[in-house]
């Protein structure tokens, strides 16, 4: 007897939360039959089935028999897990798309990214709550935290998500796989909401130009001109070296991370507490992006239970001159929100030297003077940024000209 071909994608089992397994088997007659495992059966049983029958119509697949492990899995996954199996039985173009869709808003190139938050790309549970910790960004990895033969499950995931999760106001990031790989990944994203990609292992410029041509062949083919921004992560010695090019390459780049787990194993060292063994790559990738004109992102702190060493590790960073920092954890959050924001002093004498500025271009001089000081104009242009990411934290309100807050 000739045994019938099948699927399964998705995850279940001890741990897994939010998510399904589903084993897809086209029968060829014997009509749909569907079989349920779920802990929300009494609850959502009609309408999983109802919504697996609504995609099996689409893509016209009369006789299959369906067998779903499911934890609590949204709608959207459902339709990302069941898609994913059709398609490993089935060759056909047709996309289903979720119908829960949020709003696309599209986010300015120079918002503030002090905090970035990765989420698996193909760990739904987390992806569903990660806005209300408030990051400023959320990347939906397809790189690293996806393993191998999980990665095109783990784009249909993706991709429904971008459409239906609601972040709040977080910006919508992925990181794709390293190119030329991570060009296959640009079409199941950019079309469907992504604010901004991040591209790994950057180490020639060509990468990103690959990168930006791709997204402009997509958008074009999609009638879309929305925005897509891009952050190259270095992570080797050969990417320092070819940092300022990096920075340069297309117009779409507005930040630029560094990557200390993979820098760290490239120069054969490890990776400390203290980060003298990269002082000077991180130095490096600062300058060239101050001389680009872009944000200077630092690499995730590892040890999520180390809040002190966390505290520390965001000083020393900004010291350096980053922008932002990555966050691997929730609760590493708000620690790096705090320990970037302007403190009270350097805050005041901003304050003072925007108000001498302003109060000196009133009065048309050419120079700008606080006390007895004069005030070149790169410290009025570093003063005018950290009052307006004042403003932007909610440290000081916007009318603060008017008002004595600090």
């Amino acid at each position: 007897m000739q045994s019938i071909p099948e699927a399964v994608a998705g995850n279940f089992g001890k741990g897994v939360r939010s998510d399904c397994q589903i084993s897809l088997k086209l029968t060829g007659s014997g009509g749909i039959r569907i079989i349920q495992n779920s802990k929300v059966q009494s609850m959502y049983g009609r309408s999983n089935e109802e919504l697996i029958r609504k995609i099996l119509g689409f893509y016209e697949i009369t006789h299959a028999q369906i067998s779903m492990n499911d934890s609590g899995a949204l709608p959207f996954v459902i339709a990302a897990r069941l898609e994913a199996a059709i398609k490993m039985l089935q060759k056909t173009t047709k996309i289903f798309l979720p119908e829960d869709k949020t709003d696309y808003i599209i986010t300015p190139k120079d918002r503030r990214r002090i905090s970035r938050l990765y989420i698996p790309g193909n760990t739904p549970a987390l992806m569903i709550n990660a806005g209300i910790h408030h990051p400023d960004g959320i990347i939906l990895d397809l790189e690293d935290a996806v393993a191998p033969e999980k990665k095109t499950e783990a784009r249909y995931l993706v991709r429904n998500a971008l459409l239906s999760v609601n972040f709040y106001e977080a910006e919508k990031m992925v990181r794709i796989n390293q190119v030329p790989s991570g060009l296959d990944d640009l079409e199941w994203i950019v079309p469907y909401g992504v604010n901004l990609i991040l591209v790994p292992k950057c180490e020639d410029p060509s990468q990103i130009i690959e990168v930006d041509r791709r997204i402009t062949e997509i958008n074009k083919s999609h009638n879309s001109n929305h925005p897509v921004w891009l952050m190259p992560i270095v992570e080797s010695a050969l990417g320092i070296v070819k940092a300022y090019e990096l920075a340069n390459a297309s117009s779409r780049v507005v930040a630029m991370a560094i990557g200390l787990e993979d820098y760290t194993a490239d120069l054969g060292v490890t990776r400390t507490a203290e980060a003298t063994e990269s002082f000077y790559a991180r130095s490096v990738l600062v300058n060239a992006c101050k001389a680009a004109g872009i944000q200077a992102i630092d690499s995730v702190f590892s040890d999520v239970s180390d809040i002190e060493g966390l505290a520390t590790a965001v000083r020393r960073s900004k010291g350096l001159g980053f922008d932002g920092m990555g966050c691997i954890h929730p609760r590493q959050i708000m620690v790096i929100h705090q320990n970037f924001a302007p403190e009270t002093g350097e805050l005041k004498r901003a304050v003072r030297i925007v108000k001498a500025y302003e109060e000196a271009k009133k009065q048309g001089l050419g120079v700008v003077a606080l006390g007895t000081k004069m005030i070149d104009a790169p410290v009025v242009k570093r003063a005018e940024k950290l009052v307006a990411l004042a403003v932007d934290m909610g440290l000081i309100s916007e009318d603060w000209r008017e008002k004595d807050e600090i």
